[in-house]
């Protein structure tokens, strides 16, 4: 998941007249009426969870730049395993956001130019409360088995699956072993970053969605939330106040250096990769490229550390098949959607092009272990992570988050006005839906 990517305006409204004039006019902010999902969603067709096994044909997968490989590699593989179907992986977007925008533009013009999208985790309750998408809840309980359950409630909205997960994400300790110890807690984590020149810790501060993520890490650890099961909104809390103030206190002291308020995840790994820092929060593709630098061998890889008298909890990231509504196989796209979550091609997601695997077995295996040997502390990244607040206008309450969060970290606002500023700019939020 690209998380180096500008604040996304509120766009969901259920007209779809409405919802182009909003695209051509960069996505602004409008309010829907309304707080029950169109009915669009609730007339969604559902995906046959056998039609994969007679498919045919040529599907299209569209989805952001394929700078791994992942994609094509994945389309081709199951090319030439499946011999019936014929899958190719087409790109539409340098960027996350550019990739969404060009997603959207598709969905609401009902083409049939791609069969499958690429869609961001974030994405879910958006794309499914517009009924641009096919129910998977059927095939999403026929693979159940082989699915991490936290990578499965990304695809959630509404009580039904409207997605697959393919590969997913969780985020990482890296520690420098000859200068400060593996955290157990963000406390010490804080505490040894203190210590001395050169142990401090550096992290993804940029006003971004990125640091939405860094601090629902904290939040979630702390026994904090934003949304409670019914949606109602929760963020103005003692946990909430906590972290603020921690955070801000580990700028202040210099557990963290200030520049991480510049920091999106490449800045964040250069500054690591200076040998001048003691931790870094970053994700797993981090661990590849670490090792082609000096400090390979030298630095330790843990799981998200607990908050003190808590326990971890991260934050999940990666990338769902969506079938479209308006595809012309989708028995195809089944079928590839099936190939491409089995314990054997999900190995390979691991091994050659180094992301997380959605199939448990994964982790385990000796293959694996070879090219990944931080898998059993990722596994415990990706386990206790949850899913960032599930709602269609989720990136309205991200920018509440991060906007506010910034502002304390940067010192313009103190963490009381904040934490107000969150939650009505929150409650506005859902309250246009």
């Amino acid at each position: 998941m690209d998380l180096n990517r500008p604040a996304l305006p509120l766009q969901n409204k259920p007209r779809k007249a409405v919802a182009a004039t909003a695209i051509a006019t960069a996505l602004l902010l409008s309010a829907c009426g309304g707080g029950a999902a169109p009915q669009g969603a609730e007339q969604a067709a559902a995906a046959d969870p056998s039609a994969g096994a007679n498919a045919s044909g040529a599907v299209n997968i569209c989805g952001v730049k394929d700078a791994s490989g992942i994609y094509k590699g994945t389309a081709e593989a199951f090319t030439k395993a499946n011999g019936k179907v014929t899958v190719k992986y087409t790109e539409i977007g340098a960027t996350t956001d550019e990739a969404r925008t060009q997603i959207v533009q598709r969905l609401e013009g009902k083409s049939t130019e791609c069969d499958l999208f690429l869609t961001d985790v974030i994405w879910t309750s958006e794309f499914a409360s517009q009924g641009w998408l096919l129910d998977q809840t059927k095939l999403v309980e026929a693979n159940k088995d082989r699915l991490i359950p936290s990578t499965v409630e990304t695809t959630k909205y509404q009580d039904k699956y409207w997605a697959s997960p393919f590969f997913t994400n969780a985020g990482l300790i890296y520690y420098q072993k000859d200068k400060v110890a593996k955290p157990e807690t963000w406390q010490q984590l804080y505490a040894e970053a203190a210590k001395a020149p050169g142990n401090g810790f550096v992290y993804q501060g940029k006003q971004y969605e990125g640091l939405t993520v860094n601090f629902l890490e904290m939040l979630y650890s702390a026994g904090g939330e934003v949304l409670d099961d019914q949606g109602d909104v929760k963020i103005d809390s003692k946990e909430t106040r906590e972290v603020l103030d921690f955070m801000s206190k580990g700028l202040k002291d210099g557990s963290a250096d200030r520049a991480v308020l510049t920091y999106n995840e490449d800045p964040a790994r250069l500054a690591y990769e200076s040998g001048d820092f003691g931790y870094q929060r970053n994700w797993p593709h981090v661990y590849r490229l670490l090792n082609a630098t000096p400090l390979a061998g030298s630095f330790g890889v843990a799981p998200l550390p607990a908050w003190e008298g808590g326990k971890a909890s991260g934050v999940l990231g990666g990338w769902n098949l969506a079938i479209s509504a308006h595809s012309t196989n989708q028995a195809g796209a089944v079928a590839f959607i099936d190939f491409a979550t089995t314990p054997d091609w999900q190995k390979h997601v691991a091994m050659d092009y180094s992301q997380a695997p959605v199939n448990e077995a994964a982790y385990s295996d000796a293959a694996v272990l070879q090219k990944m040997p931080f898998a059993t502390e990722l596994l415990a990244s990706v386990k206790g992570a949850k899913p960032r607040p599930i709602s269609p206008v989720y990136p309205q309450i991200s920018q509440a988050i991060y906007k506010n969060v910034y502002a304390v970290l940067s010192g313009t606002a103190s963490t009381e006005d904040a934490v107000k500023s969150m939650a009505d700019e929150i409650t506005a939020a859902k309250g246009s839906f």
